[in-house]
């Protein structure tokens, strides 16, 4: 019996492969031979999820003619990787991916490190900062207040606590958008909005146009629910999106559903002007394409002199073409596990009666205490903490690369949580497995974007700041340096830091 559980084809592994370009080798430099270049190419897929776990991979003599190589080099490749565990085959099944005995299985997404693991790795691979104290506990105490009432009832609501539901929709009307408690369903978290969006409109098969590169635990949710994804190229730097390249795959490939993030763009920091907003709208309604507005980052704006647009949903206020996604995880605390989805009356339905075959609803003392901090001011003097926390942080973090790695280039956003950056022609995904052995966790480029694209660059978040912050970097440096040199054993264990 096969021990495989998915497979990945020739052109598809090929094309992986061949995106983990490293820096032509200096004098003196020497290359491993190429088995070894490709028994380290896979096992780097491996390690970071990007092919999976017990995924079956192609026959020799098929991927040997994809990469252009010998069977031999191949076969070699092969054995090496049977050999140090991330391989498995047996006669009449094929190979298949696995990982050593001890070894944790690759997440494929990017999940936060446990909390002990936190003394000798320093976190860079999740977006997410500490909660903005005393807030969390007084809104806390404040669902407790108004707990005791709910409790009399089953405390199922699929759509929301009408309570909470009637105040985002007024935050929407005072922002220009009028809206009614109709249009807003509460969810688990933004992910758990995007899944149920994703399910209703797409379905196995559905193209979604996304911003290349896009949030990568998004881009993983569309993969395993089957869609075919469609990348469209952000602009360069900080100018938003490419509205002719969208223009073009809103047209020719008729995508059902469009998924971007307008304000600050999660990993680009870019912000998408008025006039991109609109004529984005415009296009996806002609093209029938739902355009699914992703406003998790839309308060973290860190300087004054931000000209924040009007949001994407003021373009289609009955909610029809645009579809919007909210959460307090970035702006308040990721374990506030509360998000929600502004559409029409009818999309907020079907979204609902869908609903009862997945989480049922939302916990309730969760949405009481949001509702707290809405009802009594407490939320804008908590993301005005975290503002201040996450702009401390970006100034320190940009400063410390710079120093230490100032062949790295980037563009710093004026909100967010992220930096994206260029690593000077150096493969993100070498640099992210060396960055594990020097005691720096940091995601690579190509989990951000589609079939191997963005090798050359890595996503640093603004969840560090002072001297964390300045060790971040060395080890940066450091695991830089691993991968110029072509090391790829024997590196010095990190000191312990606690932040």
């Amino acid at each position: 019996m096969a021990q495989w559980t998915s497979a990945v084809g020739a052109a598809q592994l090929s094309r992986l492969l061949q995106s983990q370009q490293d820096r032509p080798a200096g004098p003196g430099t020497r290359r491993p031979p190429a088995y070894r270049a490709l028994a380290d190419g896979i096992r780097l897929l491996v390690l970071e999820g990007r092919v999976p776990v017990a995924a079956r991979l192609p026959a020799e003599r098929e991927l040997a003619l994809s990469l252009s190589v010998s069977r031999t080099t191949v076969a070699a490749a092969y054995e090496a990787l049977r050999g140090e565990g991330f391989l498995e085959s047996r006669r009449g099944a094929g190979s298949w991916t696995s990982v050593p005995a001890g070894n944790p299985v690759p997440a494929r997404g990017l999940e936060p490190l446990p909390p002990e693991a936190l003394g000798a790795m320093i976190d860079l691979g999740c977006a997410a900062l500490p909660a903005p104290e005393p807030w969390l506990t007084r809104a806390v105490q404040g669902a407790l207040e108004e707990l005791p009432p709910y409790a009399h009832t089953h405390g199922d609501y699929p759509a929301g606590l009408p309570a909470l539901r009637s105040m985002i929709a007024d935050r929407y009307t005072a922002r220009g958008i009028p809206t009614m408690p109709e249009q807003i369903m509460v969810t688990t978290g933004a992910m758990g909005a995007i899944d149920a969006i994703c399910h209703l409109f797409g379905g196995r098969g559905e193209r979604i146009a996304v911003e290349s590169p896009s949030y990568a635990n998004i881009l993983q949710l569309m993969r395993e629910a089957g869609a075919r994804l469609v990348p469209v190229a952000m602009a360069q730097g900080l100018d938003g999106w490419d509205m002719d390249r969208w223009r073009q795959v809103l047209r020719e490939a008729a995508p059902r559903i469009a998924y971007v993030v307008a304000d600050f763009h999660n990993p680009t920091g870019a912000l998408a002007d008025e006039d991109q907003r609109r004529r984005l709208v415009d296009a996806a309604r002609s093209a029938g394409t739902v355009v699914v507005a992703d406003e998790t980052m839309s308060e973290l704006w860190l300087d004054a002199d931000v000209d924040m647009p009007r949001p994407v949903c003021a373009f289609d206020p009955a909610g029809s073409t645009v579809v919007t996604v909210g959460s307090a995880s970035k702006a308040f605390w990721a374990g506030m596990r509360i998000g929600w989805v502004r559409a029409a009356p009818d999309v907020i339905r079907s979204l609902v009666a869908a609903r009862a075959y997945a989480d049922m609803g939302t916990p309730v003392l969760e949405q009481l205490a949001v509702n707290w901090l809405f009802g009594t001011g407490g939320w804008e003097q908590a993301v005005e903490l975290r503002r201040a926390q996450a702009r401390d942080n970006r100034d320190a973090l940009v400063a410390a690369v710079r120093r230490e790695l100032p062949d790295w280039e980037f563009e710093v956003p004026d909100g967010g949580l992220t930096l994206w950056v260029r690593t000077a022609g150096l493969s993100g995904s070498r640099i992210a497995e060396a960055g594990e052995r020097v005691g720096v966790r940091v995601p690579s480029g190509p989990r951000f974007g589609v079939d191997g694209a963005f090798e050359g660059y890595v996503r640093l978040p603004f969840t560090v700041g002072g001297a964390v912050a300045e060790e971040a970097a060395a080890r940066l440096a450091a695991a830089a340096r691993l991968v110029e040199s072509g090391g790829t054993t024997g590196a010095e264990a990190p000191r312990s830091f606690v932040a």
